[in-house]
């Protein structure tokens, strides 16, 4: 599986932006997709989980209520929705998916559970 995330770039603080992850190769296999970050300094952080389904959603809780995961199957992509972005959300920006699972397990939020990374996208938040 190849995933492209795109949709990053400079926002206000308060702005929204989305961010997409399209998925090519094995997409016929059920999936969970996941979104971590990374600021400058700073180690990998998970930040939002979409079952195959799309029932099922886990977000960290720096990002609750603010930013919303979502998918289209039919399209081999998934989004995450930023709204209320603060300067602290500042990073690069990376989906991922884990073709062993396609619901949300205990190891969710953990990066060494996913088996498949974009390419990042930055996202800045000017104050």
């Amino acid at each position: 599986v190849q995933l492209q995330a795109f949709g990053g770039g400079l926002v206000q603080a308060g702005g929204p932006l989305r961010l997409s992850c399209a998925a090519s190769g094995r997409t016929f296999t059920q999936y969970i997709m996941g979104w971590f970050r990374q600021a400058p300094g700073k180690e990998r952080e998970f930040v939002a989980a979409i079952s195959w389904s799309g029932f099922s959603t886990y977000y960290a809780d720096s990002v609750k209520g603010r930013f919303t995961i979502s998918r289209d199957n039919a399209k081999n992509t998934d989004y995450l929705q930023m709204n209320s972005l603060k300067p602290e959300d500042t990073a690069v920006y990376y989906c991922a998916a884990d073709l062993d699972s396609y619901e949300l397990g205990p190891y969710k939020d953990v990066p060494q559970k996913y088996d498949y990374w974009g390419q990042g996208t930055l996202v800045t938040v000017s104050s």
